[in-house]
């Protein structure tokens, strides 16, 4: 796994690439369920080893595990999570999903700059409907601050 997309944006500290991990490992040390892990298992995002019915995840499991819930918290898809997690098994050297992983971040920073544009002037016009309407009522004798 390239170093650009671990769980915390910092070089990853050493790891065990030999541990094996359960579901319930995972679950604690991520904060979510294992309905939530088995379901990105479903979608393809991380594929554990099986021994009889329980779930064997490996190092990479882990890692790949730590920046899905990274990428959803900053707004990717899971297929675009899909598709960068799986660029690393095209260019072993990372370069490629970094600069891949730069792109889409950039579009997602235009889009969330749009869109605060956008909620500033939403809540510019609901104040000024506030101050008209409040002064409305004042004007009729109302008090605009009650019910």
């Amino acid at each position: 796994m390239s170093v650009a997309i671990t769980p915390s944006g910092k070089s990853p500290a050493p790891r065990d690439a030999q541990r094996i991990y359960s579901i319930a490992d995972l679950a604690r040390e991520f904060a979510v369920t294992a309905r939530t892990i088995r379901f990105y298992e479903d979608e393809g995002l991380i594929k554990p080893r099986r021994q009889g019915t329980q779930r064997l995840y490996s190092a990479g499991d882990h890692a790949r595990l730590g920046w899905i819930l990274r990428g959803k918290r900053l707004g990717f898809t899971l297929a675009e999570i899909k598709e960068l997690l799986d660029l690393y098994h095209v260019d072993r050297t990372g370069l490629q999903q970094m600069r891949e992983l730069l792109r889409r971040s950039r579009l997602h920073i235009e889009d969330l700059e749009r869109r605060r544009r956008d909620l500033d002037a939403q809540i510019g016009e609901f104040k000024d409907v506030e101050k008209h309407v409040a002064a409305e009522l004042r004007q009729r004798g109302a008090d605009p601050e009650s019910d």
